[in-house]
């Protein structure tokens, strides 16, 4: 009997539309106040770069809202479960529905069904929405606002090396043979690592073998002279299969193509310590959603008139807002090999819903 976990149809759906009207409100406040504060932060970079208007400025705008939702959207739930449990204990209906039977998991049922699809929702809106926009957006801010170059893949510092020598970029498009280089530094270094001379071009494209550098210049460090180089072929170990393995963005890749990244990285010998825990938190990332309602579920137990619910709030916020500690704490630890990936992903997790249904049962008694 599963089904008797919830109350009633019309008490779930009660306390369910209820939630969710709740979320999208705190979620649409959030969103509106900093994308305000944002583009003030960048309204001055974004007008800077020639020919950019009003157009620009609502092209950023939509970049950068997906980002924030994703990223508040967890806030959103919890302040949500805060203000609605509250305002219910407040009222006396949560004292109402224990009277009728109602256990503090059974009056959680319904939040935790729309916390629930909320997670469903921000892993498909992470997957299809966010990671586009944060790759296009990651492009355009690296050329500093101005047009991006045409490529149907842009991934922004990269680096390569060949031998002692490094070539550098601020943006690679492209795939393949018609892989574009922009912004382009070459470094020649003897055998002690010293630079012995610095090339510069605004694009590379491929050479087989090597990479020509068009409109180069160059700067010789034992002579402290400049050159105008032209077109010069460079860094002829740096091949293809060395630009498919490029520095990988997990923010900007969504859970299938950071699997292919990692898959290739791990190939060639490359650590993956810190992608493999991002690739697992592209699902536990959503799933905090969920552990939102229990978390702050301790601000709607307690007698009304004792009053002492503010302070269950602000113990329910501040047991939401560890969790997103601990949280990046682990991915920190994860990132530098203290932590195994699965643990750093998931431990976070695993350990606040202990700490939340002890809450709740404590609570409850």
């Amino acid at each position: 009997m599963i089904f008797d976990f919830f109350p009633s149809t019309r008490l779930t759906i009660y306390l369910g539309k209820m939630f969710a009207v709740r979320i999208a409100a705190v979620l649409a406040m959030l969103v509106l106040v900093l994308m305000m504060l944002d583009l003030l932060a960048e309204t001055g970079d974004i007008l800077a770069a020639p020919g950019n208007g009003q157009a620009q400025l609502v092209e950023y705008a939509s970049l950068r809202i997906p980002q924030l939702v994703a990223r508040f959207l967890p806030y959103s739930v919890l302040l949500a479960t805060i203000i609605t449990l509250a305002g219910l204990n407040q009222n006396s209906e949560v004292t109402a529905m224990k009277a009728a039977g109602l256990s503090a998991h059974q009056i959680l049922a319904p939040l935790l069904l729309v916390a629930a699809f909320v997670a469903v929702a921000s892993f498909a809106f992470n997957e299809r929405i966010v990671t586009r926009a944060t790759a296009t957006l990651t492009a355009w801010q690296s050329v500093d606002y101005a047009p991006v170059p045409p490529g149907r893949e842009q991934r922004t510092n990269v680096y390569f090396n060949d031998g002692n020598d490094v070539l550098m970029a601020r943006m690679l498009s492209g795939s393949g043979a018609a892989s574009v280089l922009s912004g382009v530094t070459f470094y020649e270094r003897d055998d002690d690592g010293m630079i012995t001379r610095q090339i510069e071009a605004p694009r590379a494209r491929y050479a087989e073998p090597g990479w020509r550098l068009e409109d180069a210049t160059g700067f010789v460090v034992s002579t402290a002279q400049d050159a105008s180089l032209g077109t010069v072929v460079v860094a002829p170990g740096v091949t293809l299969g060395q630009i498919a393995l490029r520095r990988v963005d997990p923010e900007a890749e969504n859970i299938g193509e950071l699997g292919r990244s990692i898959e290739a990285l791990e190939s060639s010998g490359r650590r993956t310590g810190e992608l493999t825990a991002k690739w697992w938190h592209k699902i536990s990332g959503p799933l905090s959603a969920l552990l939102m309602p229990l978390l702050g579920a301790v601000a709607g137990f307690g007698l009304a008139r004792s009053g002492h619910v503010f302070a269950r709030a602000v113990i329910g916020m501040a047991l939401g807002f560890a969790y997103f500690v601990v949280d990046n704490a682990a991915l920190a630890m994860g990132s530098f090999g203290g932590y195994p990936p699965l643990l750093a992903a998931w431990a976070p997790f695993v350990l606040f819903a202990l700490v939340g249904e002890t809450v709740l049962v404590r609570t409850e008694e």
